[in-house]
């Protein structure tokens, strides 16, 4: 049973805190965030021992990925989402093109940091979309990530948290930087007996 359904095309905000929305690639979304996050409370939820949570996830520009350059000047670059206490995902991400013969900073994800070392975009649904603050392709641009989870729960309560901690200095804007945001969040409970 499908119990929150939100593509931010009405603005709608209800039940999330920290929640802004902001126009990327012709649609709303939730976000951009830079070093924060949101927080999405659902209550009165019926009996259900499952909850299926799915949303697309933007990563924005210059994500180094497992990439950690000296005094934290950049990286790694991580993203997670945490139900209830409990962490779900905890992973980097890398939007950097990777050209034959240049390093490639790799990304945890589909996995969790810092356990893998896959290649840029790995797990990606779409690439190459344009840059968040320029709206037009640069040379990191914005990948689209399809993130679902089915976990257990059976609470009445349902908070969900998607947060980062990114690491960047010597820029002049960071949430230009790298930033992400989230569009078509989906929550349903299931009853498995």
């Amino acid at each position: 049973m499908e119990i929150y359904n939100n593509d931010f095309k009405t603005n709608n905000l209800a039940d999330i805190s920290n929640g802004r929305i902001s126009d990327f690639n012709g649609s709303k979304v939730l976000g951009n965030y830079n070093n924060g996050g949101f927080t999405l409370t659902i209550n009165d939820l019926p009996k259900h021992n499952i909850v299926d949570i799915s949303f697309d996830l933007f990563i924005h520009d210059n994500w180094e990925g497992n990439q950690q350059i000296q005094n934290q000047t950049a990286g790694p670059d991580i993203w997670k989402l945490v139900v209830g206490t409990k962490t779900y995902i905890y992973t980097t991400f890398s939007n950097i093109g990777c050209q034959p013969g240049n390093f490639c900073p790799p990304q945890s994800y589909p996995s969790d940091y810092p356990n893998n070392n896959n290649n840029p975009k790995s797990g990606a649904s779409t690439i190459n979309l344009p840059g968040f603050c320029s709206q037009a392709s640069s040379a990191t641009g914005t990948t689209l990530y399809k993130i679902h989870r089915s976990i257990s729960h059976s609470e009445e309560t349902l908070v969900i948290h998607c947060l980062d901690e990114l690491k960047q200095k010597n820029v002049a804007d960071p949430k230009c930087d790298e930033s992400w945001s989230i569009d078509n969040i989906k929550v349903s409970v299931v009853n498995v007996k």
